[in-house]
């Protein structure tokens, strides 16, 4: 049986073993195993980790990615219409998020070095909690 070991794997993403046995417990990749009980895995394998890895770097939650990839072929390349496919779906959420950091950004050139001097204007003002019911956090600045 060929393929890639587990190091090898590590040495050309750039990921711990540990990072590796992580994502496979998420299923990402889908290692078979050798007469041996040693993992193996594919070059397929490799794009799969890049694709998590980059998602992760953007910010999506690895339960998110996990559940696009669900539907990729496990011991194959995935094709162009399989990308496209996980495109598609990912693509709501994608523009949610960006849609969030572009009124994060806006936002904080009004707050940094602003002192709160106008009170009335803060996106992170919330006098009394009021608007706790709504939820956690910034809900001001979430939600404009």
């Amino acid at each position: 049986m060929s393929g890639l070991t587990i190091g090898d794997l590590a040495t050309r993403t750039g990921l711990a073993v540990s990072a590796i046995r992580f994502y496979e417990t998420h299923g990402i990749v889908h290692p078979v195993r050798n007469a041996g009980g040693h993992r193996r895995y594919g070059a397929h394998d490799l794009r799969r980790l890049s694709f998590a890895m980059i998602a992760q770097r953007l910010g999506l939650p690895l339960a998110d990615i996990a559940a696009h990839m669900a539907d990729l072929p496990v011991h194959k390349a995935p094709s162009k219409s399989d990308w496209a496919r996980i495109s598609t779906a990912m693509r709501a959420d994608l523009n949610t998020r960006i849609a969030q950091l572009e009124r994060l950004r806006d936002s904080l050139d009004g707050c940094i070095g602003c002192g709160c001097l106008s009170l009335e204007a803060c996106a992170l003002y919330n006098p009394g909690d009021a608007r706790a019911a709504e939820g956690p956090g910034p809900r001001t600045l979430m939600t404009r």
